[in-house]
């Protein structure tokens, strides 16, 4: 089977570790560094393959990028008007925050442009995106009425507009947020949950004027955007993994490196400790309007515990490597209100359940998440990622405490957000 990892139990796990740049922020410094007039220098970006379809996807509208070194870019921005009709297909390749993002900022160009990407994003739905920027004027066009990629977009002026959003989603406020750059008026997205604010965070610092407020955000039209220096912290998403890891391996403890802790997204932090997770945080800081920490992180003894409500957006990501810390918890962890878990990279609820019971688990699947019970040994044995980076890399954490070797198929994928993984594995094990 082609791409097959084998991943044996581990005496422990020790050391000092870097994670890879936050992907979110590297999507959106090569975004609005593209808009913004002027040199930007961006340090610490993600080459993993979601960033560099967005890195391509902004060559092909002429945006001068260039690559200088390890996770640094140059990037010529043009203005808000400086984009250029495409001459081919855009291809996002297997990123939703390429496709929905770029659906947002190409409603309001003045050309025509086509999104589309492989077989999973094309079956992701896409008209949480494309019905609220249709309310602001944008025509777009795409399989099963606009909800599936390849989508054609018909750049036209668009109206600044009022969207309650019904689930709390970054990649849909960010749309509407870049909409929003072109549009006449203000935009303003109401959310009932607060999402990750990197779109915000970074918009503000190149200069938009942006106005948060509980509840939601507002974003003015045409503002003059400003080249400058972004350096991306440590993506929190990826280093997840090792926390738990470090939780579930006996005599474990690492130290990780220069990790954003933006509060919109350190939920998992916040659920580990409520599980018991012994992680604390050395050195916080502020870089380029995010905040910043180093991750210490030693075996803890944990326990099952209630997730739901506003816990889910700030750790929807995590919620894989989480129910691997849940299999080996004391008691029963309940997630609820985690539907949108459904439509990710793969439906992570059914994948998760699938896999832990295959190496022994007992985990129920819930139409809106998981009931997880813990305190069991899991075993070794064949398990799939499904294609999805984020399953393939929990597995490969809960094989490390499992009685004998797992095999996981199909793991090429962790290449999308974390480059390195297996190598970084393999150096912090103490066998």
């Amino acid at each position: 089977m082609t791409d097959t990892r084998c991943v044996t139990p581990a005496g422990s796990l020790q050391g000092e570790l870097r994670v890879p740049g936050d992907k979110s922020i590297s999507h959106r410094s090569i975004m609005l560094g593209s808009l913004a007039e002027g040199k930007t220098v961006v340090r610490g970006f993600l080459q993993g393959e979601d960033n560099l379809a967005t890195l391509r996807a902004f060559r092909g509208m002429g945006i001068e990028i260039e690559e200088c070194g390890e996770g640094e870019l140059i990037i010529c921005g043009r203005g808000l008007d400086g984009l250029r009709e495409p001459d081919d297909v855009l291809d996002c390749g297997n990123s939703g925050t390429t496709m929905r993002l770029m659906t947002g900022l190409l409603a309001g160009q003045k050309f025509h442009s086509v999104l589309s990407g492989d077989k999973y994003l094309r079956r992701r739905p896409m008209r949480r995106v494309t019905a609220p920027l249709a309310e602001m004027g944008a025509r777009i066009r795409g399989r099963d009425g606009g909800n599936l990629a390849p989508l054609a977009i018909e750049g036209s002026p668009l109206q600044g507009r009022t969207y309650h959003s019904p689930i709390a989603s970054a990649q849909v406020k960010s749309a509407l947020l870049l909409a929003g750059l072109y549009a006449k008026g203000s935009t303003t997205v109401y959310e009932s949950h607060r999402s990750r604010d990197h779109s915000e965070r970074m918009l503000a610092y190149f200069g938009a004027e942006v106005r948060p407020f509980v509840g939601g955000v507002t974003i003015a039209p045409r503002p003059r955007l400003n080249g400058c220096e972004v350096i991306v912290p440590g993506d929190i998403s990826s280093a997840a993994f090792f926390l738990v890891a470090g939780l579930i391996v006996p005599d474990s403890e690492m130290m990780i490196r220069s990790v954003g802790i933006n509060p919109t997204r350190s939920g998992v932090i916040d659920l580990l400790r409520r599980m018991g997770g012994s992680i604390e945080l050395k050195d916080e800081r502020e870089v380029c309007g995010e905040p910043v920490a180093d991750l210490l992180v030693r075996t803890s003894r944990l326990q099952g515990i209630e997730i739901g409500g506003e816990d889910v957006p700030r750790a929807i990501d995590e919620f894989p490597v989480i129910s691997v810390a849940a299999a080996f918890a004391e008691g029963t962890t309940v997630i609820r209100d985690a539907r949108e878990l459904r439509v990710k990279e793969t439906d992570r609820i059914a994948a998760i359940c699938a896999e832990l019971n295959k190496l022994g688990g007992r985990v129920e699947a819930l139409e809106d998440g998981l009931i997880i019970h813990g305190g069991n040994e899991l075993n070794g044995g064949q398990v799939s990622s499904h294609g999805d980076h984020r399953i393939a890399m929990s597995m490969a954490v809960a094989a490390l405490r499992a009685k004998r070797e797992v095999r996981i198929s199909d793991t090429g994928c962790t290449a999308t957000s974390f480059p390195g993984f297996w190598d970084l594995l393999a150096q912090l094990r103490r066998d």
